[in-house]
């Protein structure tokens, strides 16, 4: 995809928003208070985030947040099971009222729907095989590198014209963790954690980050006008930054605790 097609999606997303567009009744809170239950757009499919457990159960550290956001609020919690590329159509339709799912905030995205403040942060990196030899951008000469179609890694990459990259889009991230298990590519961009997931479900082909590309605030995600919708929202996660309970759920499935600054 290159960055003419991404430039074209945001705009095609943005007519979408349009075309939806209805005339305001009541608002999405009064909507899920009187349903009692709230909608997350969630991917089960990028382990540590978001993943099935042995009883097919979802699990990870997107679900658990989703899960006690529902439980605050007294709410009952319906899982729209996502991937990268559906879940702000999910929002921007009705089908979700909410997106809880490795979103990173984006200006472009920005045009479309509303963020909350960062609950998360997410390092993304380029990582290869661990017996590969790159070190550098230059090492990546002729060498494709897989990539989430849509993603902000997807985004970023194309929009490095000067470094001619030979990118492979797949349609979701567990596509792209298959293609490198099985040997496809040699190297993907993705976040750090699915990076190390690699190695995990097949231990003759480790990957190990190599080249950071960024770190990107995850935030949730709402249809744009919900005021009311996104002050609760905010002041849930404040009050879930200070008892400490975001950064139990990070640092259980990720390893590591959320950044000091979002902390202190």
């Amino acid at each position: 995809m290159t960055n003419k097609t991404l430039l074209g999606t945001t705009a095609a997303l943005v007519g979408f928003v349009m075309m939806v567009a209805t005339p305001a009744s009541a608002d999405l809170l009064d909507d899920i208070t009187q349903a009692k239950k709230i909608r997350i757009s969630t991917d089960v499919a990028i382990p540590p985030s978001g993943m099935m457990d042995s009883s097919m159960k979802p699990t990870g550290s997107d679900v658990e947040v989703a899960q006690l956001l529902a439980k605050d609020w007294g709410l009952e919690l319906e899982f729209i099971q996502t991937t990268g590329a559906t879940r702000i159509p999910n929002v921007l339709t009705g089908k979700a009222d909410i997106i809880i799912s490795t979103l990173s905030v984006t200006p472009d995205r920005a045009k479309v729907i509303d963020f909350t403040k960062r609950y998360a942060t997410l390092q993304s990196d380029v990582g290869c095989l661990k017996s590969s030899t790159v070190k550098d951008w230059t090492d990546l000469k002729d060498k494709p590198i897989g990539v989430s179609r849509g993603t902000t890694q997807d985004t970023t990459l194309s929009n490095m014209k000067d470094k001619d990259l030979k990118i492979s889009r797949y349609d979701d991230d567990a596509t792209m963790v298959t293609a490198a298990v099985s040997g496809q590519v040699d190297c993907v961009a993705s976040s750090a954690t699915i990076i190390n997931q690699i190695g995990v479900k097949n231990p003759s082909r480790v990957f190990e980050s190599r080249i950071p590309l960024a770190t990107f605030d995850l935030a949730i995600g709402l249809k744009k006008g919900e005021q009311r919708l996104m002050d609760k929202l905010n002041a849930w996660i404040t009050e879930n930054v200070k008892n400490g309970k975001l950064n139990a759920i990070y640092k259980k499935f990720h390893g590591v605790e959320l950044p000091p600054d979002m902390r202190s």
